[in-house]
This record gives C-alpha cells, sequence and structure tokens, in this order.
C-alpha cells in the first residue's frame, strides 16, 4: 500500500515503504484471518436468506466442517475440498465461497480495504455449476471514509470493522441471488438440497522467506 502511493512518505520519516507494508500486513493479519472472514459471510448469508426451503433443508455447518476437517483450519497451499464427502451427509448441491484476496490500499492519500473472491452453487455429482457470482469491493472507489493506516497498525479492529461493512454488502448481494424466487438459471427449489458449506478457502501463497520481516509497529505519525 504504502509503495504504491507516495502520499504517505513524510509520515513514514526513514522506514521504507516496503518494510511499512510488511508491518501494516502483520496487523491487519492479527485483526482477522481469511478463514475468519469466510466464516462470517458464510453465517451472514445463511441468517439472512428466507426461511423455506432450500435453506431449511441445508446441513448442519459443523458435521460439513467435521466431514471436510476444516475447522479452524487455513493451509497454505491451500487443499481443494473433497467435496464427494458431502453426499454421505445427504447433500446432492454446495454453496461455496471463496475470499480471493483482501486487505487495504490507498489512493492519494485515501486508504480503505477492499475485498475480492465469489460465490458458486454446483452439483456434488458432475460438478456442473447452478450459480456464480464474483465480487470485486473497494471502499476507495466506492467513496468510503478514510482508513488511516497508521490507526490501523495501532487499532487493528478498524480493519476488522472495515472488513465487517464490506462482507455485510456481499452477504446482501448473495441474499438477493439465493432467494428461490430470485434466483436465475438454477434448478427449482424443490429439487435441490443445497449445502451451505465453510467457505472454501483458498489463501494466497506464503510471503518469502527473503521479503519477511519480523513483526512492529508502524512510525507514529504524531512523534
Amino acid at each position: 500500500m504504502f509503495q504504491e502511493d507516495s502520499a504517505y512518505s513524510d509520515k513514514l520519516k526513514k522506514l521504507e515503504p516496503k518494510e511499512a507494508d510488511r508491518r501494516l500486513t502483520v496487523k491487519l493479519q492479527q485483526a482477522v484471518t481469511r478463514f475468519e472472514l469466510s466464516e462470517r459471510l458464510r453465517v451472514t448469508t445463511l441468517s439472512r436468506l428466507p426461511e423455506e426451503a432450500p435453506w431449511t433443508d441445508a446441513v448442519d455447518p459443523a458435521r460439513v466442517a467435521s466431514a471436510l476437517e476444516s475447522f479452524l483450519v487455513e493451509e497454505v497451499p491451500a487443499n481443494a475440498p473433497d467435496y464427494d464427502l458431502m453426499a454421505p451427509l445427504g447433500a446432492d448441491t454446495i454453496v461455496e465461497f471463496v475470499i480471493q484476496d483482501y486487505g487495504m490500499r490507498s489512493d492519494d492519500g485515501h486508504a480503505g480495504a477492499y475485498l475480492k473472491g465469489y460465490g458458486r452453487m454446483f452439483r456434488v455429482d458432475g460438478r456442473s455449476e447452478l450459480w456464480r457470482r464474483p465480487f470485486d469491493l473497494d471502499a476507495v472507489e466506492q467513496g468510503a471514509q478514510h482508513l488511516d493506516p497508521f490507526k490501523v497498525g495501532k487499532e487493528p479492529e478498524l480493519f476488522r470493522l472495515a472488513m465487517t461493512a464490506l462482507l455485510d454488502k456481499v452477504a446482501d448481494m448473495f441474499v438477493k441471488d439465493l432467494t428461490p424466487n430470485n434466483r436465475k438459471g438454477a434448478a427449482p427449489a424443490g429439487n435441490t438440497a443445497p449445502d451451505t458449506v465453510p467457505s472454501a478457502v483458498t489463501p494466497a501463497p506464503p510471503t518469502p522467506p527473503e521479503r519477511q520481516l519480523p513483526p512492529g509497529e508502524l512510525p507514529d505519525p504524531d512523534a
């Protein structure tokens, strides 16, 4: 972020932009993980869907997580879930939410959170896709209030709140698509038994050792 926007050069003082980015990344990862983001998206979306078929027939998320061995696990690189394991649970359709990328960016001194990924619905047998919705939300482009990276360095919770706002917008998009009367191109509601999966997470590759920096604090611009 600091490497792409020179507006912070005076506040960084002697700290190199590359190092500032690494330290900010540490803070963002402390605030929220990719697993937590995908889980919140799943829970929020499911809670807002109407209490009617097929959503009332969804397999319990705990059983899904147990079958996929995905409880609080975020592997890098991630292994693709074996969705054939869902058939014995009575599921014939999967709803998958994937967080591809998230973080902060800045344009001319105006910073904000961003979130990219997609949702899709597909059959377990044959993997035929019934629905797909990509999302690419950028708080900077949306004109949201500036998210000061130096304040985030001191209060990572600010980043979590910003991500929550983006996740809620994605959930609203998904709910609109997945409400039976609104869904186009999907099988009739009475013929589906979707299983809402604890999102198949696809983490980004780990930072190479030579580019890693020890955790640290961002400089205080008021010092």
